[in-house]
């Protein structure tokens, strides 16, 4: 599996390491037009001038609009009773509240609900995008992973969602509209109920109380679209989602690291899931790029780091290939002064892939190692894998999905139902 010095010389060997976009759309741009949900504050000040709110009131509209988008969820003009019958007949006949579209919800047996949620259309050649969105519920918290690209920019070998051609960026509105989706699907907004028999926090806080940018694409390479979608999803007035509870992973795109931790200050997650380059090349293909002594120099110097704010290192689980005792002594190694945490993910199984996981035995003493070295080394539970909806599985396989919708609502057959007639896979 290695990679010769000379492939990584030249940048390219039989994989390639990046995909170009299909279709490009302007950063910050809402695709549509029409819906008003996910834009930030300066968006909708310039969506309310365009309809003729005088300079002097923008501020106060966007103001009301904000609490009634983000705080209570509305869904109609009609519902904004503190917004004069003029302006919201203007808002009405000009723009929408409308929520992308959810083609399919699949709920796994452990509570775990993935949605494959369709955009507007950006014109005439775009029927819409479809992306995917898992929401993650625990008894003490419930934890969004969403999606910054349609598909991804990146070809990690064993990764399902980077067998997926890349489309195109998110928006910064597509991207928070994720998550208005799950507080609408989960009633996680004031006076609103969960579905009868969803499983959501028990402990009185909010059912959405943390995100991760763990979704389909690489968020870096969307970074000004994730740094906008992360102001409103933390604006106190709103979402109000901690920053300290946002989390965005990346597989080592160096220069926007910085970045990220100075105008995000979100926490950072790593994908390493290798300790040498030559593996790490065929593993994760940026490698070749921004190799792994690069990668770690760039943590060391993110912003805001400490043992308050660890980095969270991700670490798939491969059996035979990057599980060795010698592999996590070097791992803890090549950590050494990071504030860290190190994920270990058992791998989760997709069609076609060419790997196992390792033996639970393994990845034990694989923990074991890291953990006498002083660094907190979880095992993460697969969630949501009897719906391909577990880490490295997440890809929106339009066609049979929708096929699967159509035949479901021919049958009257809810989400609950996805069970009985199984994945198909």
């Amino acid at each position: 599996m290695a990679v010769s010095d000379a492939a990584r010389a030249a940048g390219s060997t039989a994989l390639s390491i990046e995909k170009t976009a299909e279709m490009h759309v302007a950063a910050g741009a809402a695709p549509g037009g029409a819906s008003l949900v996910g834009l930030t504050r300066d968006q909708l000040k310039d969506s309310l001038a365009a309809i003729g709110v005088p300079e002097r009131e923008l501020k106060m509209r966007v103001a009301q609009l904000w609490h009634w988008i983000y705080f209570r969820g509305a869904t109609d003009f009609s519902e904004m009773t503190n917004v004069g019958k003029e302006l919201r007949a203007k808002l009405a006949a000009a723009y929408t509240l409308a929520r992308p579209t959810v083609v399919s919800e699949q709920v796994s047996k452990d509570g775990t609900r993935k949605w494959l949620i369709r955009m507007p259309s950006t014109g005439p050649l775009d029927k819409g995008a479809e992306i995917e969105c898992v929401y993650i519920p625990e008894v003490d918290r419930g934890t969004l992973c969403v999606s910054s690209q349609v598909g991804c920019t990146l070809t990690c070998s064993f990764c399902h969602t980077g067998t997926q051609r890349l489309v195109r960026n998110l928006t910064s509105a597509e991207i928070v509209a994720q998550l208005i989706v799950a507080r609408d699907a989960i009633g996680d907004w004031p006076h609103a109920t969960p579905p009868e028999g969803a499983f959501v926090p028990t402990d009185g806080g909010r059912f959405v109380s943390n995100i991760v940018f763990m979704g389909m694409g690489e968020p870096l390479y969307n970074i000004d679209n994730v740094i906008d979608a992360i102001g409103v999803m933390s604006d106190n007035e709103g979402l109000g989602l901690s920053r300290r509870r946002i989390t965005v992973s990346t597989s080592g795109v160096v220069p926007q690291m910085e970045r990220l931790g100075a105008e995000a200050n979100t926490m950072l997650a790593i994908s390493l899931h290798a300790v040498r380059d030559d593996l790490r090349d065929v593993l994760v293909p940026i490698n070749r790029k921004y190799d792994i002594k690069q990668l770690l120099d760039a943590c060391r110097a993110y912003p805001g780091l400490s043992n308050a704010r660890r980095i969270t290192f991700e670490y798939v689980m491969l059996k035979g290939v990057n599980d060795s005792d010698a592999d996590a002594r070097e791992l803890v190694r090549l950590l050494k002064g990071i504030p860290a945490k190190i994920n270990l993910i058992p791998f989760n199984p997709w069609p076609g892939s060419k790997y196992e996981c390792s033996d639970w035995e393994r990845i034990e003493r694989f923990s074991e190692i890291v953990y006498r070295a002083g660094y907190a080394s979880p095992v993460r539970t697969p969630r949501g894998r009897d719906i391909l909806a577990a880490c490295g599985q997440l890809k929106s396989e339009t066609e049979k999905l929708r096929a699967r919708a159509r035949m479901m609502a021919e049958q009257g057959i809810g989400a609950e139902g996805v069970y009985a007639l199984g994945d198909g896979e």
